[in-house]
């Protein structure tokens, strides 16, 4: 059984809080310092008290997940297209690319980001911590969720790799329709 020290050591470990604390010049760059302690030792949850670092941090990974939105998407509609309008190719081929570079900027860009492993929260009733609301002031923090993106991933680069193949079998539909 667990003490009470030992249970809140446990919840320490899942939970990182960023205090909005200016203590020096330098405040802003120890926020993102600790924030960047909090992603790299995969805490649970991270609550984040300064509001212009919780912005950043949203927009952040509004941007991956768009991008991750935008690659499964254009790919879905390229292997729809593909089939369906086969005698077309431009717009499978105009889908196929748009789901590739989106995958490839997602790939150099967020993939080995720690920030990507997180979701924003914004329903505190589904905070996997809710005794930790009762510790912060006033201030509406931002609260990301860790969460595992492999499947994400995979599911991305999966749609991705087969609307390319179906664009390049529509490219060379067009390439023997223009030669014939």
């Amino acid at each position: 059984m667990l003490s009470e020290s030992d249970k809140r050591n446990e919840i320490t470990k899942k939970v990182a809080i960023i205090r909005e604390v200016y203590d020096g010049e330098n405040a802003h760059e120890n926020f993102e310092y600790e924030l960047e302690k909090a992603l790299e030792s995969e805490c649970q949850l991270i609550v984040i008290e300064p509001s212009k670092l919780g912005d950043e941090t949203s927009r952040w990974i509004s941007v991956g997940n768009c991008l991750h939105k935008t690659s499964a998407l254009s790919g879905i509609l390229s292997i729809i297209t593909g089939f369906i309008w086969n005698d077309r190719p431009y717009v499978c081929c105009s889908f196929g690319f748009s789901a590739a570079i989106a995958c490839g900027l997602y790939t150099v860009s967020w993939q080995f980001d720690p920030c990507c492993q997180y979701q924003v929260e914004t329903d505190t009733s589904k905070l996997p911590h809710v005794e930790v609301l009762a510790v912060l002031g006033p201030s509406s923090p931002t609260f990301l969720v860790r969460k595992d993106d492999t499947r994400r991933r995979i599911l991305h680069t999966t749609i991705t790799a087969l609307a390319m193949s179906i664009t390049r079998f529509s490219m060379g539909v067009l390439k023997s329709h223009e030669a014939g």
